[in-house]
């Protein structure tokens, strides 16, 4: 009972839901701090509409849904977190992730690969994992987004130019050689719709109005669609490519203005009509999934809050942001949501426009909620090309070309490689694998660092000890590094031009030793020439502290020990003159 009530309440101390609503109420809320939220809110909800319906259509599932899980993100996720600033919501990184389940299991697979996801955000909250993130190098960060943003842009190829693929393969290979294929298909009028709605969203910035580019972008490519309809050119559209079916048999195109509806993921029937049976092996194969979800969710949502950190000189709670985006994600597919996560794009345009607390975000869903309800014809008329670039656009931003070209100037070697290896293995491959990959290779490599830094150096000897070898080691005698440096030793004692009674280490610079450096210092005694005598000093607290608990070893009770090198030269004399 005492083990459950102590996990209890450390698990009550790691998570607290609110955390960030509070922290901006301490610090002062009131009418001045509301009009700045709402401000905030507004703006962010005008870049919210057609993204989340972007990436809706991106992750292989009607535009609403992106929609919903705004609002519903918007909201829960906001007042339960633990970042003041985080926007989540739909985000392009899912992308890669989600468009192959939907793609496989239909969407209630999608439904139910979120609700495990959540749960499995939940319980890393639960467990305090919210600041592993800091351990994910920088260079497997920018290759793995890097690589989510290539693999975005190719799948935004198809709507930008219209082409014409019944299936689009699920390897990366094979899509592109389905586009290349497809290439003759191109329809010119989303074509120019797509650049249309791309040049806009590019140059729209020169025009320094406090309005962000995305819905006039979206509006002045619809604007366009219209005219070349008029002229009686085709353009797919929200409308002419998305129907909707009501629960009470109503059928649409486009977007139906309702409320987001109680559902359950599992009873959700597929396009024919059939309703999943979820057995345990068709959710053992969801899990991996479900894991990459919930990893990628960690990372972005943990990634976006130090991001805001560092623009407001806030300090953001991980494990309640944790645990608020697990809560979010099993919500979101009762409500017709797919996954979501803290959207940095998003986020930082909430802090640039002046947002206070999370009632920003809750602003922001609101607006969404407001355009589903009374808007939604209006948002049927969207063009599939302009929706397509407004993803482009996206996909560019998370490849983060500048930030590479940064890393790969001031940066070594290693660095790049695990960036480049991070980049095509999430393009070939999927994420998991590579961040796995890209920590394994950083980790080794930075061990081969590490252990290329330990070295011995040479001292000087007084005069009258001409059978004296002294060295000092520099770097930690960790298992990478040890069995090296005492080879050279060992080299360094027998190649020597006159006979060696004694050596000497000065430890000074040694500030980690383990059990691989004491296995290589085991081995070194072993097998030193006859009569040699072993001198350490200069010990500091850890390696000193790991040789006594290795006293029991019987080769490492033949060294001497001293305080520094003047006290061991003069035991090495008074050992000399008790041996004449």
């Amino acid at each position: 009972m005492q083990l459950k009530a102590l996990f209890s309440k450390n698990v009550f101390l790691a998570v607290k839901p609110f955390s960030a609503l509070k922290d901006a109420f301490r610090a002062g809320y009131g009418k001045q701090q509301l009009l700045k939220d709402i401000i905030a809110g507004l703006t962010v909800g005008i870049i919210a509409i057609p993204l989340s319906m972007a990436l809706a259509i991106a992750s292989g599932v009607p535009p609403q849904h992106g929609l919903y899980t705004a609002i519903v993100a918007g909201i829960a996720i906001a007042l339960l977190g633990g970042s003041r600033f985080n926007i989540s919501g739909p985000t392009a990184a899912f992308v890669v992730i989600l468009y192959p389940i939907t793609q496989q299991f239909g969407i209630s697979g999608l439904f139910m690969a979120t609700l495990l996801s959540g749960v499995i955000l939940l319980l890393m909250a639960l467990f305090r994992l919210g600041r592993l993130i800091e351990y994910i190098p920088l260079p497997v960060t920018l290759g793995f987004t890097c690589g989510i943003g290539i693999t975005i842009g190719t799948l935004q190829i198809k709507d930008f130019l219209g082409l014409s693929i019944e299936h689009m393969p699920s390897h990366y290979i094979g899509k592109v050689s389905a586009i290349v294929q497809a290439l003759p298909t191109i329809n010119l009028a989303d074509s120019a719709v797509g650049i249309l709605t791309l040049i806009v969203l590019t140059q729209w910035h020169k025009l320094r109005l406090a309005i962000p580019g995305h819905l006039p972008a979206v509006i002045i490519g619809t604007l366009a669609a219209l005219l070349l309809g008029h002229f009686g050119f085709s353009v797919a559209t929200i409308g002419s490519a998305f129907q909707y079916k009501l629960s009470d048999g109503t059928i649409g195109n486009g977007i139906p203005n309702v409320l987001p509806e109680f559902v359950l993921p599992w009873n959700i029937p597929n396009a024919q009509g059939e309703t999943i049976h979820w057995t345990f092996d068709r959710i053992q194969a969801l899990l991996p999934a479900a894991f990459s979800m919930a990893v990628l969710g960690a990372i972005e949502s943990l990634l976006c809050a130090v991001v805001l950190d560092n623009m407001t000189d806030t300090k953001h709670h991980s494990n309640n942001e944790l645990l608020a985006q697990g809560l979010g994600n099993i919500l979101s597919p009762f409500l017709g949501g797919i996954t979501a996560t803290a959207a940095i794009a998003r986020s930082a345009a909430n802090v640039k426009s002046g947002a206070f607390s999370p009632i920003a975000s809750v602003v922001h869903a609101l607006l969404v909620l407001f355009a589903l309800l009374f808007f939604a014809k209006a948002l049927s008329y969207l063009p599939l090309s302009s929706m397509a670039a407004l993803l482009l656009m996206v996909a560019w931003n998370m490849a983060n070309v500048g930030e590479i070209i940064r890393l790969a100037r001031r940066s070594s070697r290693n660095e790049i490689a695990v960036l480049f290896t991070c980049t095509i293995l999430t393009v070939i491959f999927d994420m998991v694998i590579a961040i796995s990959v890209g920590v394994l290779l950083a980790s080794l490599l930075f061990i081969r660092s590490i252990a290329e830094m330990t070295k011995s150096i040479e001292q000087s000897v007084p005069d009258d000890l001409q059978d004296v070898l002294a060295y000092r080691i520099s770097g930690p005698l960790f298992f990478a590094a040890a069995d090296k440096v005492f080879a050279e030793l060992h080299d360094k004692t027998v190649h020597t031009d006159h006979e060696i009674r004694h050596i000497v280490l000065q430890c000074d610079a040694v500030t980690v030793l383990d059990t691989g450096g004491i296995h290589a210092l085991t081995h070194f005694v072993q097998h030193m020439l006859p009569h040699q005598q072993l001198y350490l000093c200069n010990m500091q607290f850890q390696p000193l502290r790991m040789l006594v608990k290795s006293n029991s070893v019987s080769a490492l009770q033949k060294i001497n020990y001293a305080t520094d090198l003047a006290e061991t030269f003069e035991k090495i004399r008074e050992f000399e003159r008790i041996t004449e």
